[in-house]
C-alpha cells in the first residue's frame, strides 16, 4: 500500500466513474460549508445561522435571495455567493475534470481562481493516486501552487510562493529589527525524498528544477499523465536547454510570462538577456498519432517561465487546450 499525500485536498470525499474522474458528492460540497470563510461563529445572526444549517444538512439545496439579503455580515454574504457560484457550476458537469475543461475552454463562471486551483489539486491527486515517487509529486504541485524562484549556482530552486510569504512575515514579526528576506525552506533530494510523505499538506518543501535535476524529470512525468487523464493522446515530454528547430512550428507557454516570451522567439522578435533568462525549464513533447495533420511527426515545445517578481503562476490548463489535438473531445 503506497503513502498516502495531500490529505486535506478533498479528493478523499470524491467517487470515481467509470472512466476513472471524478465526481464531486454531498460530502465534497459540504466540506466547503465547513470552512471558516462560511462557517457560523459566536455572534453569527439567526439567518446566518440558518442557512448554513440548510446546506449542511443538503449541501446541493436551492438559495433564494433572501436566505442571502437577511444575513447581518455582508462578508459572510460575499463568501457565500463565491462557494455557490462555484457549487452551482459544479452541478453542471458530470464531473471535476469535465468542470476543469469548461473552465479551461473559457467558459466564464465568475469563480474565484483559487476554486480551480483546488480542482486541479483534486484531480491530480487522482491521477496520482498509486505514485511512489515524492519528487514527482512535489513537482506537481507547480500545477497548482505559485512558487517562488531562487537561482544559485547553477540550481534553479523553487519553493512554494504562499509559505515563503507566510515564514517571511513571522521572522519579521518575531524579529523586526533584524530579519532580511531569506526564508529557509528544506529542499527535497533523491537522499531525502521520503520526508514528503508526512509533509506533502505542509508545501514547505523546495526542489530544483534545473536541467538533468530528478524533480524536472518528475514534472514531465507529471505533465504526461495529465494530458493523458483528459485527452485521447500518448505523449512524450523530454526536458531541454534550447531550441534549435528551424522547422520549428508549434509551442505552448505553460504560463503567461513564458507564452510571450516564446511568441516573441518564435516571430524572430528580439529578446533580452534579462528577459530570457526568466525561462527555467524547457520541453519538447512529441507524440506517435493524434496531432493534425500538418503537425504529425513534429514536436512541440513547452516553456516555463517566472515571471518579473521571481514567481512562477503556471496554467496547466493551456496544455488541454492549446495542443494541436486531431480529436480534442
Amino acid at each position: 500500500m503506497s503513502n498516502d499525500f495531500w490529505l486535506t485536498s478533498g479528493w478523499h470525499l470524491t467517487t470515481r466513474d467509470d472512466h476513472g474522474h471524478m465526481m464531486p458528492s454531498a460530502d465534497f460540497m459540504r466540506a466547503y460549508f465547513m470552512r471558516e470563510e462560511v462557517a457560523p461563529e459566536e455572534g453569527s445572526c439567526d439567518a446566518e445561522i440558518a442557512l448554513h444549517k440548510k446546506l449542511v444538512d443538503d449541501p446541493f439545496a436551492a438559495v433564494v435571495p433572501t436566505d442571502l439579503f437577511e444575513i447581518a455580515d455582508k462578508d459572510v454574504v460575499h463568501n457565500y455567493q463565491a462557494v455557490l457560484r462555484f457549487r452551482n457550476f459544479l452541478a453542471d458537469y458530470p464531473t471535476l475534470e469535465s468542470a476543469y475543461m469548461a473552465m479551461a475552454r473559457n467558459a466564464q463562471p465568475n469563480i474565484p481562481p483559487l476554486f480551480f486551483e483546488q480542482i486541479a489539486q483534486i484531480i491530480l491527486r487522482n491521477i496520482l493516486d498509486c505514485e511512489t515517487d515524492p519528487l514527482q509529486l512535489r513537482a506537481a504541485e507547480i500545477l497548482f501552487r505559485n512558487q517562488v524562484v531562487t537561482l544559485d549556482d547553477g540550481r534553479i530552486m523553487v519553493a512554494d510562493h504562499a509559505t515563503v510569504q507566510l515564514q517571511s512575515g513571522m521572522q519579521k514579526a518575531l524579529e523586526p529589527t533584524s530579519a532580511n528576506d531569506e526564508v529557509q525552506i528544506d529542499i527535497l533530494a533523491t537522499e531525502t525524498a521520503d520526508e514528503y510523505w508526512e509533509r506533502s499538506d505542509l508545501f514547505n518543501t523546495s526542489i530544483d528544477i534545473a536541467y538533468t535535476q530528478p524533480a524536472l524529470d518528475g514534472l514531465a512525468r507529471v505533465l504526461e499523465k495529465w494530458i493523458a487523464h483528459f485527452l485521447p493522446l500518448a505523449v512524450r515530454v523530454s526536458p531541454m536547454v534550447k531550441i534549435e528547430d528551424e522547422a520549428w512550428s508549434w509551442h505552448i507557454g505553460l504560463d503567461a510570462e513564458a507564452t510571450k516570451i516564446l511568441n516573441d522567439l518564435y516571430r524572430g522578435d528580439e529578446v533580452d538577456e534579462p528577459r530570457l533568462r526568466r525561462i527555467l525549464c524547457l520541453f519538447k513533447l512529441e507524440t506517435d498519432n493524434g496531432f493534425v495533420a500538418e503537425m504529425a511527426g513534429k514536436p512541440v515545445y513547452l516553456g516555463l517561465a517566472m515571471d518579473e517578481a521571481g514567481v512562477v503562476r503556471m496554467k496547466p490548463q493551456n496544455l488541454l487546450v492549446n495542443l494541436p489535438v486531431s480529436d480534442p473531445s
